[in-house]
Order: C-alpha cells, then structure tokens, then sequence
C-alpha cells in the first residue's frame, strides 16, 4: 500500500510540473504573442516574437486574407525619444512581411501592425503595441541543460512537499536531492545562460532587480533552510515546497536586462560592454 501511495505521489508531482510548465511556457514578457482578429471578413491570423537575437534584423510577418489591400510596420526603441518609424509591408501568397532592424544586446523595440482595407483600418493586438528584447545567442547544450534542471527543481520540490506530508514519510534524501538540483540548475547553470545572453552572470541582489534571479535566490535559500532543518521539523520541508510554487508562478523573464537608451547602460546591473560599443550619443 506505502509503495501504491508513492507511485501515485510520483505521478502527481509530474502531472503538477507538467502545468507549471505549460504555465511558464504561456506567460513571460518574452513568450511569442499567437492570435487570430476578424477584419473586413476574413481571418488574420500572427505570431509576434517577443524575443530575438542581438543585431539581426527582425521578421514581423501576418496572414491575412484578399480583402486586406495593405499593412503597414510601426516601431521605435522602447523607452526612448524616438520618433515613431512607420514603412509599408510587402505581400506575397496572402502573407505580409517586413524587418525591423536589430537591436544591441537588452535592447528592445516596440511595434505594430496596421492593416488597410479601403477607408477601413485596424491596429492588430487591439490597438497595443509589441514589445521584443533582444540577447545573444546561448549555446544549446547550456540553455537545454538549464532548462532539464530548472524542471527538475521544481519535480523534485513538490514531490518532497509531498513525502514531507506523508505520517513517516522518507523525505531526508528528497530534500538533498532538490537543493543540488537548484544549485546546478540555478546558481551553475543560471548565470551560466544570463553571461552569454546578456553579458552579465548575476543581474539580481544585491546588483539589481531582476525577478528571474532573485526568485532563484529566493529559491535557494528556503531549500537550504530546509535542508539544514530538516530534521528538526517537516515543516520546513513542506514550506520550502510551498515557495517553490509561488516562485514559478511568477513569470519568467519579468523585470529582466534592459538597455537604457538615455545612459547606454544595461539596468539592473553596468556593463562595460554595452556601454562601450552601444552608447547613445
């Protein structure tokens, strides 16, 4: 019966990781926008990428149907002076596309699609502009491996939580396991991403405020507290467990590297880099 109970626990800690996952993957500042809008009775449907790599020119691209005469591209850096940039887009087999020109490192733009119908318009998103950022490109065997571990934490977390609740539950080797796993996933390989991404390996306390970072650090500490504590009280354990699930339920990428176009610097934390071969003049 004890070993039916474990497996079925087991199952549960994948079906919840299979949610958080599903849930990361649909929100973030940096998850592509998917949609479909009704315009003069045809569907158009896009998917706005909302991140891209540094200094490569970006494709904006929108299906549309016959009726649609024209569409045009509106963009500038985000959160700078710029004056709006507006060109039109060019139409091939019922599609429209147009580039935007890339950005350095932690730069964005935001943009928008305008389609033309006649005297009819109609702004896409609602009338809301895009925003996409833009980062170097992460060596796959660090970023998928990144990935693998940061899953992981969290399977192993809840699953811990769980044996934690359970009357003699065998926790004490759980908890040994989910610390490494956010150790290497997070402290290791986190910073590991951040440095060949945006230039930086740390751009969370005490240096600045990203919330990827910091709930990472935020992680970390409540599993070493539970590791340390463990066999004192369960409880621990399962408040550990709990913080798991508050910090991957805040969106990932949210608060992170931004340049700033009035200083040249990277916020959250100074780059030499940026400010070097990127400085606004």
């Amino acid at each position: 019966m004890s070993k039916k109970i474990s497996v079925l626990l087991w199952i549960a800690a994948f079906v919840c990781t299979i949610a958080i996952v599903f849930y990361q993957r649909m929100t973030g500042p940096t998850h592509p926008l998917k949609a479909s809008e009704m315009f003069e009775g045809s569907e158009v449907s896009y998917k706005f990428l909302r991140s891209f790599t540094s200094l490569q020119n970006f494709p904006v691209k929108v299906k549309t149907g016959d009726s649609v005469n024209s569409a045009f591209l509106k963009y500038r850096r985000y959160k700078s002076s710029d004056e709006w940039s507006e060109f039109e887009m060019k139409k091939e087999a019922g599609e429209f596309s147009g580039f935007l020109p890339g950005e350095p490192t932690a730069g964005k733009l935001e943009y928008s699609v305008k389609l033309v119908s006649g005297e009819k318009e109609l702004i896409l998103n609602k009338g809301n502009t895009v925003v996409v950022r833009f980062k170097d490109e992460v060596p796959s065997i660090f970023l998928l491996t990144h990935i693998i571990f940061m899953i992981l934490s969290f399977f192993f977390a809840i699953r811990t939580g769980f044996e934690a609740l359970r009357k003699n539950g065998n926790y004490l080797w759980m908890v040994n396991w989910t610390l490494g796993i956010v150790i290497i996933g997070g402290l290791i390989l986190g910073p590991i991403v951040q440095k060949y991404a945006f230039g930086d390996l740390w751009t969370g306390f005490p240096f600045g405020y990203d919330l990827t970072d910091n709930k990472t650090l935020f992680a970390f500490i409540f599993w070493l507290a539970a590791f340390l504590l463990k066999k004192k009280s369960r409880w621990w354990v399962v408040t550990a467990s709990i913080m798991m699930i508050v910090v991957y339920l805040i969106p990932h990428s949210a608060l992170g590297s931004e340049l700033d176009y009035e200083t040249g610097k990277m916020k959250n934390k100074f780059s030499h880099r940026i400010v070097q071969e990127y400085k606004i003049t």
